[in-house]
């Protein structure tokens, strides 16, 4: 049996491209399982729902190698174990099987999870690097969640809240508990 897995890190990342070079590689729809979790670790639910799932002779199909994992124990181990089960390991963008059984092979994968390793370190650190320039350059900056504009909607939820509790306020305005407690907390310090 054929599957597919596509995972992206972001939640604002698109799994479309991957999915679709899964298709082209005639994998079925309904065996292509996909999520937006990091690939830093290897218990992610789709993937742990789809390992499950695996039998001696099935294959997967990974777009590229930092699909399978961003770190190298990460990788190294999830391959290692899709093979010690009988499980064929296919890299789309390689156009070919994983194969450890030989020293070309072995040497090949594990300098891709290296790449791949040092790709997402480096990505880490012109984040950091950009946030510590932003911080220092931009009086500004705040990381996290951009502010919240107040509008008339939520100040009528604030003089709302004033009188009734978090609870009824949020039933009555058809917004989250959070919601409201974090529309009174910036109204009360921006006063």
């Amino acid at each position: 049996m054929k599957y597919g897995y596509a995972r992206v890190s972001g939640t604002s990342q698109d799994l479309h491209e991957q999915i679709s070079e899964l298709k082209q590689a005639g994998i079925a729809d309904d065996k292509i399982y996909s999520e937006k979790f990091t690939g830093t670790k290897a218990d992610r639910p789709q993937w742990q729902k789809l390992s499950s799932k695996l039998q001696p002779g099935d294959e997967v199909f990974f777009t590229k190698v930092d699909r399978i994992g961003r770190s190298v124990k990460v990788a190294v181990d999830i391959v290692d174990d899709l093979l010690e089960r009988g499980v064929k390991v296919y890299i789309i963008q390689l156009s070919g099987y994983v194969n450890k059984s030989n020293m070309m092979g072995k040497m090949l994968f594990n300098f891709l999870t290296v790449m791949a390793e040092f790709e997402h370190d480096m990505i880490v650190d012109r984040l950091a690097r950009g946030k510590a320039y932003s911080k220092k350059h931009n009086p500004n900056f705040h990381e996290g969640r951009p502010r919240r504009c107040i509008t008339d909607r939520y100040k009528s939820i604030y003089e709302f809240s004033l009188t009734h509790s978090i609870r009824e306020t949020a039933l009555a305005t058809n917004v989250s508990e959070s919601t409201v407690k974090r529309i009174k907390r910036q109204i009360r310090n921006e006063k």
